[in-house]
Order: C-alpha cells, then structure tokens, then sequence
C-alpha cells in the first residue's frame, strides 16, 4: 500500500488567501477564506480553510508532511526595496508605512507559517508567485504538453511570463517585470472609475461594452508601449502604485480630463468609453502576447493563470482569433489558486512526480472542492429551526425544479460541494429563466442589489453549447465570453440604434435576453454530467420542459458579501433578498410558507457601499 504524501499549500497575506489540500498529488480539497469567515476577499492566514481541508481528508496537522506557500517573501521584499530606492525620495511616507510590517512579520514567514500551523514538523517550500500561478493553471488541465501564460499585478518581480509544461516539468521561458503589468494598468482603470481594485475589475470588463473605444489610441500614445511581441512598458510619469497609495496621479487625470469617479458616483458615458478603451487594449495585448507564445512554443495547447486571466472576454477573442486549438485556463485564476499551484509545484516539480492518468474533463473535477452537506444535516437544521419545508425524492428533484423555474420562479440552488474560485458553477447558484426578458433587472435590483449593467452568465448542457454560442470548445468554469448565435439574436430598430449607454440595457437582444450583454455576447458554462450530475440532470429537465437547455446562473449571494457556504447562510440571503424558492439538496424552501426573518432593518445598506 503506497504511504499518503499529504501537501498543504497556502496563499495568503495579500487577498483572496486559500487553502488545499492534495495526497499524492491528488487535489483532496480547496477553498478560499472568505467562505468561512464571511469577510469578502479575506487576505488573513487562511485558517478556517486549512480546518476545512484537513477534517475533509480526517488527518491533522502533523499528518502533512509538506507546506507551501505561494510565494517567496525575500524576493518580494527586495523588488519593494529597489522600488522605494529607485523612485526616492518619492513614496516615502507610503515606505513608512509598509517597512514595519515586512520587518516584523512578512519577512520571517516560515516563522508565521508554523507559528499558525501549531503541531506541523514537515518541510516549507516557497515556489515563486508565477511558478505558482504556472503549476495552477497547467497539473490541473488535461494536457500532458502545453504552453502557460502567466499574467497579474505582481507577484515578487514579475507580472507577466510564458513557458512549456511537459509531463512533471514547468520551464518558464520569457518574463515581463514590475512596475510593467497589465494586470495594474487595468486596475488603475478600476480604480479610476470608481470600481475597487483587486475586486471591481469585473465591473469595469462588464461595463465596457456599454461605451465607445474613444480613448484607445490615447492610451496606446501615452500610457503603454506595445511591441510587436506583445512585451510592453508602462509609462510611469502617469501612474502612483510604485510611489503612493492610489494607482493614478494627476497627470492620468489630466490626460483623460476628468478626476476620479468616486465610488458609488454616477457613471456617465464617460466611465463607459474609458471602460470599453482599456478592456479593447487588454484584449489586444494579451492577443499579441498568445501569438508571440505560439510562435515561440509551436504549442496547440495553452493554459493560463493570473488576475488577468479572469478576463472572460480577453480568452474569448484569444481563443476565437489566436493560433491555439485548446485554451484551459484555472478557475481559481487569481491568488486563491496560487494555494493549488504552490502544492501542485512541491509534488510536481520539487518531489518530481509525474502527472496522474487523466480521468474525466481534466484534474480539477469541476472545481467542486469545497464544503458540501448530506441531507440528514440538512434536515437536523431545519428542523432544528421549525423552518418549513417539502421532501422531495432524489429522484424527483430536478424535474421539480425545473418546473418552478418555467414558471418564472427565481431559486436559490445548494447542491454538492461548494466550488473553489470566485465563479458558482451550479453548486452555490441563483437560478433563472434565460428567456424573460425581466429576469436580468428582477435579479439584478431585487436579489443581487447590484449595478443594473451587470450582466448575467448562462448555463448550458456542453452538448448544446454550439447551438446558441459561436462556442465549439467546453468552457466548464465559466471564463469565455463568446457571442450568441446569429440566428438567435433580435436586430435592433433604428430607434434603438441611436440610443447610447445604460439606455441599451432593457432592449431584448436575442432570444435569450437575460444572458445576452449589449454587444451579443455572453459568458458561458457548459455544464458535464461527469462533475456535477445534479446541475446536468437540472437543465435536462428544463430543455424537456421549455426546449430551451439554458438557464441564468449567478453566485448565491448579494453585493458585498462572499458567495454563501452553510445552509444556514443560505437560507439567511434567501430571506433577504426575493428570492421565491431555496433548494437544499432535496429539500424545497418556498418563501411563501417562511416565517419572517428577524433582522435588522438597515440590513439592505450594508450591501450598498461595495
């Protein structure tokens, strides 16, 4: 019997800190802290998770024989050093601030390590923030040789690298170095229209089609320099993240000609055409630089990892225009799944071990790693709490659901285990009917209490996906944006063609209104029978229902708070919000049989201030 090779990797002390868990290479379990602590984009050590992942394979911490963490903290520190020194005496009282706690914490962080993990005697290995992201995005995909594609903030020095996976080897070929980052001249975009950097870029990508490219060229003249190779250099006379604690100085102001939008401020047209402006440069940077990898890798296969790989619509032109035949890219793109990458690496790549036989889609199995809950714990808690329900057989739920949902009804669907990345992938959702064309504003303003520009993602049985998308590829994680299929869409009038902006948004643009955004497009999940059964068997019963295999699915939380991870959670936001039924496994919650929730009455602006 092979001996269980337990390894813990950790990201944490910057944002969105996680924990996983693999034995002998296989990911047992993967969860942000957020989930636990309820504090959204949670940078703390990451101890709630790490709980969660050992009870999950029933060991303790002395069990693990290996901790990794997802950077290295001296090479990080020495790029804040040489920064600070290269830009004094500029930035000094922003160096006042962040040299204490390098001094008496981030530097000795094998120390801090072991200090939270009381009882481990194993070894910490410290992978590089891109070998990280690298090992995130290639052990888990399905290919035994492909290229990667890197690409962030900052992790200690680089922003931006490429290189070759082959069998148990990362090799890391090219890098971009800070303060040269695509991912931080997008969140200086973030940042300048009012969206919060590290969790509003979304935002900012999803309003941009609602805008003109008016500032393209300007921002190619001034701000980034383009070289045919995809390599790039920020012009720095504009920007105040290496000196500072905001991201843009006056000279970007003056350059665009207005200040700052401050948060929660009315978006204009403005902040919709320098929204569309840097999403089209994003897309055309990270297009040059997958074709300079292509060229230099002669690899059909491309992986990718990194902040700026959550830009859902940047994979789809790379994947719709670039030369790759296959694009995979890690669901948990961001600093959360550097955690999975810095374990991945230590198996991989320090014990040398090849990559397992592939079994299934690929090995990140849905991204279904989290927390679930039986039906027997289920119903101790609602019985616990006088809550009313109805039974329902296993066999009879999704045939059930499916009718509530033609009926127009919005649920709030807790199945399986909860997903690790920021996407619900049909395990933590709030599912509605694709086809009204109400479903978009209902949801947005009546349960979400979010922006009503922002649009919502379809799933789609992956057998069907090429029947409504321009889509031949799976894309079971939610990260390709691809346009909806000429046949479905609705021309609009000449009366519609003139109007501009937030005044495009309730004209129906095709025969899916709810999921289709401004510009046609729509962020797809293909959902597979092999990771979540439940969900495939969902919107099964909805296509022999309506013959329509599509159904709006959004995370199962509102603006502000992290997506819910307890049924207590769960039906909590299904009391807040309007939601008409919450499924429980197999238990079904109408809202019409609730008691009322007691609550504090300001409870609804604190979701106001994101």
């Amino acid at each position: 019997m092979v001996k269980p090779v337990y390894i813990l990797g950790i990201s944490a002390y910057y944002h969105d800190s996680a924990a996983t868990l693999l034995c002998n290479g296989k990911v047992i379990a993967a969860a942000q802290e957020e989930r636990f602590s309820r504090k959204k984009h949670d940078p703390a050590f990451p101890k709630l998770a790490v709980q969660y992942c050992l009870q999950k394979a029933n060991i303790e911490v002395k069990d693990v024989e290996f901790l990794a963490f997802y950077d290295k903290p001296w090479l990080k520190f020495e790029r804040i050093l040489e920064t600070y020194m290269s830009f004094a005496p500029l930035g000094f009282s922003s160096f006042i601030k962040a040299i204490p706690l390098w001094l008496k914490e981030k530097l000795w962080m094998k120390d801090l390590l072991l200090k939270e993990l009381d009882g481990f005697t194993g070894e910490v290995i410290f992978p590089e923030h891109h070998e990280s992201h690298a090992a995130s995005a290639y052990y888990p995909s399905p290919f035994n040789n492909a290229a990667f594609l890197t690409l962030d903030g900052v992790g200690e020095w680089a922003t931006t690298s490429f290189g070759i996976g082959n069998n148990a080897q990362l090799q890391i070929l090219s890098e971009i170095n800070f303060p040269h980052s695509l991912g931080l001249l997008y969140s200086a975009f973030t940042y300048y229209t009012g969206f919060k950097v590290n969790s509003g870029e979304y935002k900012l990508m999803g309003l941009a089609p609602y805008g003109e490219p008016k500032y393209k060229q300007l921002i190619y003249d001034h701000l980034i320099d383009v070289k045919p190779d995809g390599s790039f250099a920020l012009n720095m006379q504009y920007f105040d993240y290496c000196t500072g604690l905001k991201m843009t100085n006056h000279h970007f102001h003056k350059l665009f000609g207005q200040n700052p939008r401050t948060p929660e401020g009315k978006l204009t047209p403005f902040h919709m055409d320098i929204a569309r402006s840097i999403q089209e440069v994003t897309e055309e940077v990270v297009l040059s630089i997958g074709r300079h990898v292509y060229k230099e890798t002669k690899l059909e296969n491309l992986v990718m990892a990194g902040g700026v790989a959550l830009n859902c619509v940047a994979n789809g032109r790379l994947l719709r225009e670039g030369p790759f035949k296959n694009i995979w890219i890690q669901p948990a793109a961001g600093d959360a799944g550097g955690a999975l990458g810095a374990a991945l690496y230590t198996w991989h790549m320090y014990l040398d071990h090849p990559k397992l036989p592939l079994k299934g889609l690929d090995f990140q199995q849905g991204s279904y790693l989290g927390p679930s809950f039986s039906s027997s714990e289920i119903r101790t808690f609602l019985d616990t709490h006088n809550i009313p329900y109805q039974e329902v057989s296993k066999e009879n739920l999704e045939t059930e659901v499916a009718r509530l949902l033609a009926e127009q009804n919005v649920i709030g669907w807790f199945s399986g285990a909860m997903e690790f990345g920021p996407r619900a992938l049909g395990a933590r959702s709030i599912l509605g009917d694709a086809r009204n064309p109400k479903m978009q504003e209902i949801m947005n303003l009546k349960i979400k209490f979010r922006e009503s520009f922002r649009p919502f993602a379809p799933a789609v049985l992956h057998d069907k996906v090429s029947e409504y998308f321009d889509l031949e590829s799976n894309s079971p994680y939610m990260l390709i944006v691809a346009p909806v299929k000429e046949n479905l869409r609705i021309p609009m009038t000449p009366e519609q063609e003139i109007l501009f902006g937030i005044d495009k948004l309730n004209i129906s643009r095709s025969n899916l209104p709810a999921i289709t955004h401004v510009d046609y497009s729509a962020r797809v999940q293909t959902v597979h029978p092999e990771t979540n059964p439940s969900f495939f068997r969902l919107l099964a019963a909805f296509e022999n229902l309506t013959q329509c295999p599509v159904l709006i699915n959004t995370s199962f939380n509102v603006r502000g708070e992290p997506i819910v991870n307890t049924p207590s959670e769960a039906y909590t936001c299904f009391m807040r919000t309007q939601m008409d039924f919450l499924i429980l496994e197999n238990f079904i919650l109408a809202k019409s049989m609730q008691a009322p929730l007691e609550a504090d009455l300001d409870w609804k602006k604190e979701f106001e201030l994101d």
